[in-house]
């Protein structure tokens, strides 16, 4: 009996430690890593290239849109820009400049929900909206996505998957958190103490005050080109890695 007892209790113990291993591992596959190697997730592009992806989320906005858009084009910069729908259907004249200004438009949802708390439909409901309001202002329907806060998941990645697109995020060493008015020099230091090649940069042109977002980007696209540094599109800069197939999609 205390040997059928104590069988019992070891192969349990095994059922359960191999279980908690079984657990562990899907948690581990599902990180960055995971999304990054199966090339499903863009945070940043490993290249020896001096080239960086300026992006901004959240607008188009008619006041600090246009001021951004100056500066770029001043130091010669093509960024990209994650458009929310609803505000390219109210503002489609200052997206189509920035297509004509040959930076990149990308999806960014279209009401900016939080995607935890959508379905997939309601999700792939989302972008396809973007998407048209998109194709009208600019005649082009873009491959790159990037979720409102940063949040993906396994559904999020197959919904993006099915309806065309490659998730791109964005180098975690390089989340300016503008939204929070930091202060124009904790922007400024962020970006340039940890500028990279092939970076990818968050910053945003709509949700309050962008004041600081363009009063850092006075000192930081100058002192980044005197360093010798190229600013491209996401789309762009992937071509530095070899790889364009998820992003190749034409319309």
């Amino acid at each position: 009996m205390k040997k059928h007892m104590r069988f019992w209790l070891i192969t349990c113990a095994v059922l359960l430690v191999t279980s908690y291993n079984q657990s562990a591992l899907a948690l581990r596959e599902k990180n960055r890593e995971y999304y990054e190697t199966r090339g499903e997730i863009v945070w940043e592009v490993p290249t020896n290239s001096k080239v960086i992806a300026l992006t901004f989320d959240d607008g188009p906005d008619p006041r600090y849109t246009p001021e951004i858009a100056a500066l770029l084009k001043k130091y010669e910069a093509k960024s990209t820009f994650f458009v929310v729908g609803s505000r390219v259907s109210q503002y489609p004249e200052l997206v189509r400049s920035l297509a004509q200004d040959q930076h990149e438009i990308a999806n960014h949802t279209f009401n900016h929900p939080d995607i935890r708390k959508l379905t997939p439909e309601r999700l792939r409901d989302e972008v396809e909206k973007t998407q048209e309001a998109i194709f009208s202002a600019t005649g082009v329907r873009p491959p790159l996505f990037r979720p409102p806060g940063g949040y993906y998941s396994e559904s999020v990645v197959h919904t993006a998957k099915q309806a065309g697109f490659l998730i791109v995020m964005w180098s975690w060493h390089q989340d300016t958190r503008d939204w929070t008015d930091p202060g124009v020099k904790k922007i400024v230091d962020k970006v340039l103490g940890n500028a990279r090649n092939g970076d990818i940069v968050l910053f945003h042109d709509y949700g309050g005050n962008r004041k600081q977002t363009v009063q850092a980007l006075e000192q930081i696209l100058p002192e980044l080109q005197k360093r010798g540094y190229r600013f491209v599109t996401v789309s762009e800069l992937m071509k530095h890695s070899g790889n364009l197939k998820q992003v190749d999609r034409a319309d």
